[in-house]
């Protein structure tokens, strides 16, 4: 083999390095993919399921339902996207899995997480493309004749909440300015759960002005949502952002709920 393929051009520690022949090896907590498998957890009661969200991308979701789910008795809908800097986890890793089924299950909601594209094989914005096609895709269910019969059968699409961590509340945040701008049919979306949510701060970050070659670094709307001129027109009347006090975007997280 030439030693050049193993020649490094990036490393970004704890999430990822880039070698010369193009191979991408994960660093960090979810190098190695920990994959719970679905069905009926003894514990919680809580059902999983994976369904496709597009052939076309491959973009998929795991399904959250919890026990004595009944067509007549409906139950608030929490689309969720997972964190990992846009280049980590998956909603069937472990991790995501368990904290989802007890989300589940201790909200009594139906919890749906995407499994969007990861960067830096899917650049940014590929990410936040596929999880606003996923929210179509769970729109196409409001009328209680979508491809999936849970969502049909079990989401109250007038309870509708948009959930992530870190990235994945960044996720959330550009999903509902987008359903706002667009003026989705379907959903009602009464709010967002946003917890550390990934935004820019003062200094423009090195990995995502990689994984996202097209920013505009202080300009870039993903990053920075005071210059997204459709901030005003997000979806969701009501917005919970949580922060850690030693969590070292807590000042972003901050001034972005001011």
């Amino acid at each position: 083999m030439d030693s050049s393929t193993n020649e490094i051009t990036h490393e970004f520690p704890l999430r990822f390095r880039v070698y010369k022949d193009g191979r991408v090896e994960r660093l960090g907590r979810f190098a190695v993919p920990d994959p719970a498998p679905t069905g009926l957890d003894p514990k919680t009661h809580v059902q999983t399921k994976d369904v496709v969200v597009s052939s076309e991308s491959g973009v998929s979701a795991r399904l959250f339902l919890p026990k004595n789910s009944h067509p007549d008795h409906k139950l608030p809908l929490v689309v969720h996207y997972h964190g990992g800097a846009f280049c980590l986890g998956s909603p069937f890793d472990r991790a995501f899995h368990n904290f989802l089924q007890l989300l589940a299950a201790e909200a009594n909601a139906f919890v749906i997480s995407v499994d969007y594209r990861l960067a830096p094989e899917h650049p940014l914005p590929t990410a936040h493309q596929d999880s606003w096609a996923a929210l179509q895709w769970i729109a196409t269910h409001s009328n209680g004749q979508g491809p999936d019969p849970w969502l049909s059968e079990y989401a109250d699409f007038g309870r509708v909440f948009l959930a992530g961590e870190s990235a994945g509340a960044n996720i959330a945040h550009y999903v509902a300015v987008q359903a706002g701008a667009t003026e989705l049919v379907g959903p009602n979306i009464v709010g967002l759960l946003l917890l550390h949510p990934g935004f820019g701060g003062k200094e423009l970050n090195k990995m995502y002005s990689f994984i996202c070659p097209t920013s505009t670094g202080f300009s870039d709307p993903i990053l920075y949502p005071k210059m997204d001129p459709n901030l005003s027109r997000m979806a969701g009347a009501k917005v919970l952002v949580c922060v850690a006090e030693k969590d070292s975007s807590k000042d972003v997280a901050v001034a972005y709920s001011e």
